[in-house]
């Protein structure tokens, strides 16, 4: 960044601001937003140098906030309308005394707080990723349009507003803001919300209609989907082997011989002759050995990875008489 930044000027270019991204896990503590801190490996050798520099250069604290993540992954203790920025819940900060509407407030300020607790309460804050994915694997909780729509609807109608709102910390202030993302990027390895946070599919059609003014009234909005994966999945999961066009057959046979090598009978019902020899590829085997796998040593620790080969579903793999073994969650 030093580099960069002395090469514009070299070239007299002084309006392009430096700086880079970060999330949200810098933070060591971010609850209460007063308890902000960031965390004591980086505080000193990485952060504080770097808000020395965006200080200096008046420049951003770029930050990449997603309420989504903290929101699904405590569900029960975060109320889904207080994340989507449509909440008439407030939550006081012991320490501030300061009152929150809203979990993208109570995260920004967390930085805020860690910010000035190094001595640069004045740096300005640049959200350079937010948004809200539009689907996901059946267990990713709350990954629909219509959450989506809505968060990032209320998410415009904030930062654009006039006066300028800011934050409980900081009112009235400006925050630049970037949605993620643009597109939805259908190629992208790991879970499906990785695929899934775009305002456009691939060919450039609309995933929902959303106005980034911040102008146009709700019920002027077409008709949203119903969100339908709001709460937690409840059933029957299988382990199988994700998309078998991605998977390297050496690799998938190590992984059998692992899960099979485990004991307690787990590749029986695969041996010629039994329910599931058939059909006799490597990936219907796979898929069978590791939903076996997971059965018997997920209570004691075994997880449903493989390196990254698996993948949980909660589509019965099962047929004619070979019955896959099922976690319940």
């Amino acid at each position: 960044m030093y580099r960069i930044k002395h090469s514009l000027n070299y070239y007299n270019v002084k309006k392009i601001k430096v700086s880079t991204p970060l999330a949200m896990d810098v933070l060591e503590s971010s609850y209460p937003p007063s308890n902000g801190t960031f965390r004591s490996d980086i505080s000193q050798t990485v952060i504080k140098p770097l808000l020395s520099f965006l200080n200096r250069t008046k420049s951003f604290f770029f930050l990449d906030v997603y309420p989504y993540f903290p929101w699904s992954s405590n569900p029960t203790q975060i109320q889904l309308d207080y994340a989507l920025l449509r909440s008439n819940i407030t939550y006081t900060d012991p320490g501030s005394k300061l009152t929150y509407t809203n979990l993208l407030d109570q995260m920004l300020d967390s930085v805020s707080f860690a910010m000035e607790k190094l001595g640069y309460r004045n740096v300005r804050l640049l959200i350079s990723e937010t948004g809200w994915p539009t689907a996901g694997d059946f267990n990713q909780i709350g990954a629909n349009i219509y959450n989506a729509a809505t968060y990032n609807r209320n998410l415009v109608r904030k930062i654009t507003s006039k006066p300028p709102i800011g934050t409980p910390a900081r009112p009235g202030v400006v925050i630049p803001t970037f949605i993620f993302s643009l597109y939805n990027e259908n190629q992208k390895p790991g879970p499906g919300t990785e695929r899934n946070w775009g305002l456009l599919h691939p060919n450039g059609s609309r995933v929902y209609e959303v106005d980034l003014k911040g102008e146009q009234k709700e019920s002027e909005y077409k008709k949203l989907p119903t969100a339908t994966n709001n709460t937690p999945y409840r059933g029957k999961v299988w382990c199988v082997v994700r998309n078998d066009s991605v998977v390297n057959s050496t690799d998938l046979g190590i992984a059998v011989t692992y899960a099979c090598g485990q004991g307690n009978r787990t590749c029986d019902a695969i041996q010629p002759g039994k329910n599931c020899y058939e059909p006799r590829s490597l990936i219907s085997h796979a898929s069978y050995a590791f939903s076996s796998y997971w059965k018997q040593f997920k209570e004691v620790g075994g997880t449903c990875n493989f390196n990254g080969l698996a993948v949980q579903t909660n589509k019965d793999p099962s047929h004619g008489s070979c019955k896959y073994p099922s976690v319940t969650i």
